[in-house]
């Protein structure tokens, strides 16, 4: 009875033991949360961190700001959040902005766009053009992400200092990958300089600036086009034998579907939200010259 007694005590002790360290283990190898916006910030960050952390993104793959608020599960993911890595002027960012601070008061938030050249949007009225903002769109452009990436690679270091030289060195790794993009990207269009595109949302503002290209927006300020600046777009597309009007893949076609019957053109989709930064970047230009 007494040998019974003691072997139970002794797998008492041992499950304990395991249960236990299972515990810690777990605790131990929970991974740090990260916010970003929108879906191609996961690409830097994991150029820099691998999978070191989990990342929450504000706007999924195949959805728009517009298309809905918050989740439940995102707000969650918020709360455990130790950094959002905001773009810096995107609308969502603003709205949310409460919401967020109120799920996570403690968060640190950086804001990307800090210290870039950036460029200001301009809005018509009346036929009056002026600045109402800042074009958000800096992911399009390899000289500002490779800026970004520095102060990415600076805050994941702060988060996980035991791996700050590796995340250096994968820093500088992506910073040669983006220096090669940007190279290639200037030799395919060295032969196009000063030609124009015509885009629903003008999202191409920070690309166009890098490679001597002109984008002509029919949207602005968020806004559906005047007849009047329409009129005026479809003037220039005509004048310059433009046949192609390029709109988001997330955006509606058919609110540039009136547009390409007026210059007898098409629509053509591209998807500046796509995950796979760098692959995006050379599948549009490539779109782009093939459509000059």
């Amino acid at each position: 009875m007494i040998k019974k007694l003691f072997l139970i005590l002794i797998a008492t002790v041992l499950l304990f033991s395991c249960s236990s360290n299972k515990t810690k283990n777990t605790a131990e190898n929970k991974k740090k949360v990260i916010t970003v916006s929108i879906v191609p910030q996961i690409t830097f960050v994991k150029k820099i961190a691998g999978d070191d952390f989990d990342i929450n993104v504000l706007v999924p793959p195949g959805t728009t700001p517009e298309a809905g608020n918050l989740l439940p599960s995102q707000l969650k993911d918020i709360a455990n959040s130790d950094v959002w890595f905001r773009i810096g002027h995107i609308g969502f960012e603003y709205s949310w902005k409460d919401k967020i601070e109120q799920a996570n008061p403690k968060m640190k938030v950086v804001d990307l766009s800090e210290g870039l050249d950036l460029i200001a949007e301009t809005e018509e009225h009346g036929g009056h053009v002026h600045e109402s903002g800042i074009d958000p769109h800096i992911w399009l452009s390899p000289v500002l992400v490779k800026k970004m990436a520095k102060k990415i690679a600076d805050e994941l270091t702060l988060l996980n200092p035991e791996k700050g030289n590796e995340y250096n060195l994968k820093y500088l790794k992506f910073v040669k990958e983006i220096d090669q993009l940007n190279i290639d990207i200037k030799n395919q269009l060295k032969d196009y300089q000063g030609r124009k595109i015509i885009v629903f949302h003008p999202s191409l503002s920070y690309y166009a600036r890098d490679y001597g290209l002109d984008q002509y927006p029919l949207e602005s300020g968020g806004k559906e086009p005047t007849p009047q600046h329409m009129a005026e777009v479809v003037k220039i597309s005509k004048a310059e034998n433009i046949k192609v009007i390029y709109i988001q893949s997330e955006f509606d076609k058919e609110h540039a579907r009136v547009f390409a019957e007026e210059i007898n053109g098409q629509v053509i989709q591209v998807s500046p939200l796509a995950p796979d930064w760098e692959e995006n970047l050379r599948q549009m230009t490539q779109i782009f010259i093939d459509n000059f």
